[in-house]
């Protein structure tokens, strides 16, 4: 009778949510920490980033529904390991940052660990951009007391934990819900400074003010939802929201 072989489990996955990152994909998957999983949630895209992001050792989950949080949310749901990252897959942020914000949600320091974008050259972060992330921490701000100074993706936090949270924002609002219902459920939230590096390719949030504006009013309605109560049903349909 043959052996039956299996893979080993890995000590953290990481959901980096994917439209169209050929570009980046080679330069983000070589910083996945040594035994960790890389979970690239293919979005839809039309330039070969699931080919490409298997060929060099990826797990491709599909999502055919558009939405950055039906992107992120799929990842959640396909990993397995206790500690579950999450980082975009632009090349704007080093996902080898998220080593010490693991070691601080296994030392249970911390229940979630978010990066706080630091721009390293000018373009990095678009002033409209920045201006819009800066107008919902202080919403946030208002609306749970923390004192962030960011809504960026690098972030860190135990998987049963994060489904617990029920999150059902499937567009832009989704970072933003995780952060609200971890707060309303007690969570100790720890925010550390992290590298943010020009993107390759269009940003599909920020790259206009239009986008911008339909992230912020995704996200506005996220912090309209009173503790302990859903988002409406409207924030997890279908559309353009990357």
């Amino acid at each position: 009778m043959n052996a039956v072989t299996t893979s080993p489990a890995p000590d953290v996955d990481v959901v980096l949510p994917c439209l169209n990152e050929a570009g980046a994909l080679p330069w983000v998957l070589a910083r996945i920490p040594a035994g960790w999983r890389a979970l690239v949630v293919d979005n839809g895209s039309t330039d070969g980033s699931a080919d490409l992001a298997r060929s060099l050792g990826a797990t491709v989950v599909t999502e055919p529904r558009r939405g950055f949080g039906a992107a992120c949310h799929a990842g959640l749901t396909a990993a397995t390991a206790d500690v579950v990252c999450f980082c975009d897959c632009d090349a704007s942020l080093d996902p080898g940052l998220l080593t010490p914000f693991v070691r601080e949600i296994r030392a249970g320091t911390s229940d979630l660990v978010l990066g706080r974008r630091r721009p390293q050259a000018r373009g990095a972060w678009p002033v409209h951009a920045r201006a819009g992330n800066l107008a919902l921490a202080r919403m946030l701000r208002r609306r749970t007391g923390l004192r962030l100074h960011d809504l960026g993706p690098l972030r860190a936090a135990r998987r049963e934990r994060l489904l617990a949270l029920g999150l059902t924002d499937r567009r832009s609002g989704y970072p933003l819900q995780m952060v609200v219902r971890a707060a309303d459920a007690g969570w100790r939230i720890a925010e550390h400074d992290v590298p943010y590096l020009p993107r390759t390719g269009a940003s599909k949030v920020t790259g206009t003010w239009r986008g911008t504006w339909h992230a912020v009013r995704d996200m506005r309605r996220v912090l309209g939802e009173p503790p302990g109560r859903p988002v409406p049903s409207d924030a997890a349909r279908e559309g353009n929201s990357r």
